[in-house]
C-alpha cells in the first residue's frame, strides 16, 4: 500500500485515498475530507482492474407458478340484475333482491369451498338498497375482511372481500 492508492475498510462502508503509511498504520482521506487511520490488515486495495476480466453471467430466474386460488386477480361477482337472469323485466323488485342475495351467498360459499383469497362484488351505485344488502350479509360472515374498492364510500360501486 502506498500514498495515492484507493482503499476500503473491511466490514465498514468507508473508503478513500491513502495520505500516509506509518509502519502498520495507514491514514486515508474520504471523499468528504475526513482523515481515518486503520491497521493494514483492516484495509483492502480498491483496484478497478481486478474486475475487468471477470465475466458477469446473468441467470434466468425460475418463474414462480401460482395456483389459481393464489392469483392476484380476484373473482368478480357482478350483481347487476340483468347479468343474473335472462328476462329481468319478468321479476318484481323483492324477487330481484332475493335472487341477488342468493347469488351472493352462493358465491361466498364457492370462494370458501375452493379456498379463493379475493372476491370483488360489483353492486353498482344506485339508491343503496343492494349495497346495504351486500354489506349486511358480509358483516354477518366470519373469516373475511371487506372494504370499498374506491376511497370515497358513496362513489364506490364495488366491495373487495379478502378471505382468511
Amino acid at each position: 500500500m502506498k500514498i495515492g492508492d484507493q482503499v476500503s475498510v473491511i466490514d465498514e462502508n468507508l473508503n478513500g485515498t491513502i495520505t500516509s503509511v506509518n509502519g502498520n498504520l495507514v491514514a486515508f482521506k474520504d471523499e468528504y475530507g475526513f482523515i481515518y487511520q486503520y491497521p493494514k490488515d483492516q484495509l483492502i486495495l480498491k483496484n478497478p482492474d481486478f474486475y475487468k476480466n471477470i465475466r458477469v453471467e446473468k441467470k434466468i430466474e425460475a418463474k414462480k407458478v401460482l395456483s389459481k386460488k393464489h392469483q392476484k386477480n380476484p373473482l368478480i361477482l357482478d350483481l347487476h340484475f340483468h347479468n343474473l337472469v335472462k328476462n329481468p323485466n319478468d321479476y318484481e323488485s323483492f324477487e330481484r333482491l332475493f335472487i341477488q342475495k342468493e347469488k351472493l351467498l352462493e358465491t361466498l360459499a364457492f370462494c370458501r369451498k375452493h379456498h379463493l383469497k379475493k372476491l370483488e362484488i360489483v353492486h353498482g351505485i344506485g339508491n343503496g338498497t343492494l349495497q346495504k344488502l351486500v354489506w349486511d350479509i358480509l358483516e354477518n360472515q366470519t373469516n373475511l375482511d371487506f372494504y370499498n374498492k374506491e376511497i370515497l364510500h358513496h362513489q364506490s360501486g364495488a366491495v373487495m372481500v379478502e378471505f382468511h
